[in-house]
């Protein structure tokens, strides 16, 4: 299986910045997307709506900035990304179920504009977690 437990950062508005700082800091590439990527013209159309910083280390980090109509929470903007390929759909979403159970889920997990299976979820200790998974990159 390929899948894989990333911390994923949450910024107001400077997720660019940071994931920069860190690219300097730790090597590798970034690769990212912005809401204005996604369909949004308004306002925050130049954020990150994801950003992923990966170093030849085998080092992991995300991050975006806060969603339009999202309150940031700084100390409180860390989550846990549980993500893989399609081909590890089924074990992931036994994850999904074995981890929800009382939680409050935020997004359902269902297919997204950008081509993901994606979903969100507080779990019932108040940690904050991801699930996403797609087809690898071509």
């Amino acid at each position: 299986m390929t899948a894989a437990l990333d911390p994923y950062l949450s910024f107001d508005g400077n997720a660019r910045e940071a994931l920069e700082f860190y690219r300097e800091a730790l090597g590798g590439e970034v690769s990212s997307m912005t809401y204005g990527e996604m369909g949004d013209d308004g306002p925050d159309k130049d954020k990150l709506m994801h950003g992923h910083l990966k170093t030849d280390a085998g080092l992991t980090l995300m991050a975006a900035d806060t969603p339009p109509g999202t309150e940031h929470r700084p100390g409180q903007n860390i989550a846990i990304c549980l993500s893989g390929f399609t081909a590890d759909a089924e074990e992931l979403r036994g994850y999904w179920e074995r981890l929800t159970a009382g939680a409050e889920i935020t997004v359902p997990l269902a297919k997204q504009m950008w081509g993901d299976e994606y979903g969100a979820f507080t779990d019932r200790f108040g940690i904050p977690w991801m699930v996403d998974f797609g087809d690898p990159p071509s």
